[in-house]
C-alpha cells in the first residue's frame, strides 16, 4: 500500500518497499487465531510499462525485473538466478551463515529457503499450479480468464480449510497512457463467490 501511495513506477515502489524492510523490518502473526505463523513477503510490482517481483527474507531481498512472459509468486521463493536488484549485504550474509560457498552461481531461492527450487515448476503446488494455469492462457490472458485463475479452489491458488484465500485483485494496466487502468477487486473473503 505504501508502495502504491508514495510511488508513480514500479521500480519506485520496489525502492518504497525495500527501504521501509530495511528501516522496519517485518514480521508478525499471519493469523488471527492464538497459533503463532510468520512468513516472509513477496510481492508482484507492475505498471504500464514494467513490472517486477520482489522476494523478501528477513531484511534481506531480491528483485527480479520481470521481461515478459508470464510470472507468478506464491508462499516460497521463485527468484533464481536472474536477480537485477538485491540487498547490498544479500551474498555476503548467505556466505556467512554457509548457506553458499561463494564459487558457484548465486541462486537466491535455493540459498534462502527449504525449497528444492529444481521441483518448484513441477510438484503439485500453489507455484506449481499458477505457472501451469499462466503458461496454458499464455498470449492471450483477459480480465476473465484471470479471474477464473484466482477462483481456482482444485490448484489451491483460492485455499479454503484452515488457511482462506482472503481476497483478489486483477488489474488491467493498459500501456497507453490515455486509457484508464481498471481495477477489480473481491467484496467477499471467498474470490469464488
Amino acid at each position: 500500500r505504501l508502495g502504491l501511495e508514495r510511488a508513480d513506477t514500479a521500480e519506485k515502489a520496489l525502492t518504497v518497499i525495500v527501504d521501509l524492510l530495511e528501516k522496519y523490518g517485518q514480521g508478525g502473526n499471519c493469523m488471527e487465531s492464538h497459533m503463532a505463523f510468520t512468513y516472509y513477503n513477496s510481492f508482484l510490482i507492475a505498471d504500464r510499462k514494467e513490472a517486477w517481483v520482489l522476494e523478501t527474507s528477513g531484511k534481506y531481498w531480491a528483485a527480479e525485473k520481470v521481461e515478459g512472459g508470464v510470472r507468478n509468486i506464491s508462499n516460497q521463493l521463485s527468484i533464481t538466478t536472474k536477480i537485477d536488484r538485491e540487498h547490498p549485504a544479500l551474498r555476503e550474509y548467505a556466505k556467512s551463515k554457509g548457506w553458499w560457498d561463494g564459487e558457484k552461481e548465486f541462486d537466491f531461492a535455493a540459498t534462502y529457503s527449504y525449497v528444492n527450487t529444481a521441483r518448484m515448476t513441477t510438484s503439485r503446488g500453489r507455484y506449481c499450479e499458477g505457472y501451469k494455469l499462466l503458461n496454458k492462457h499464455k498470449g492471450s490472458i483477459t480480465s476473465e480468464i484471470m479471474m477464473e485463475i484466482l477462483r481456482d479452489k482444485e490448484s489451491g491458488i483460492n485455499m479454503e480449510g484452515g488457511f482462506m484465500t482472503t481476497g483478489s485483485m486483477v488489474s488491467v494496466l493498459p500501456q497507453q497512457p490515455n486509457l484508464p487502468c481498471i481495477h477489480f477487486f473481491t467484496g467477499t473473503p471467498d474470490p469464488a463467490r
